[in-house]
């Protein structure tokens, strides 16, 4: 396989890694809409549960189990941002009643 050939399988492959980021998005937004404070969003026994299946699948398929356990952490880390975000935004007292209109 020459190298152009390996490109495109991996910028084909990332992009079907970012269409799975996209959808794991849509879900911790709905668990997120679920979660009542800061805690709950920064469940560490959750993470390391993730962690501990992500490392197992990692080596079952032939990954660095610590490639793997990295790439997660950074994942977890950048939605547990975003749930925290919209935890916060969701705190702040609404605009209602602002001109007259409610």
């Amino acid at each position: 396989m020459d190298l152009m050939r390996i490109r495109k399988n991996i910028d084909d492959l990332d992009s079907m890694i970012i269409t799975l980021l996209a959808k794991r998005s849509d879900f911790v937004s709905v668990a997120g809409r679920l979660k009542k404070n800061d805690e709950g969003v920064r469940d560490l026994k959750r993470v390391e549960q993730v962690i501990g299946r992500v490392r197992a699948k990692a080596v079952e398929k032939g990954l660095d189990p610590e490639i793997a356990e990295r790439t997660y952490r950074t994942i977890i880390a950048c939605f547990i941002d975003k749930e925290l975000q919209a935890l916060n935004e969701e705190k702040k007292p609404g605009m209602q009643g602002i001109g007259g209109l409610s």
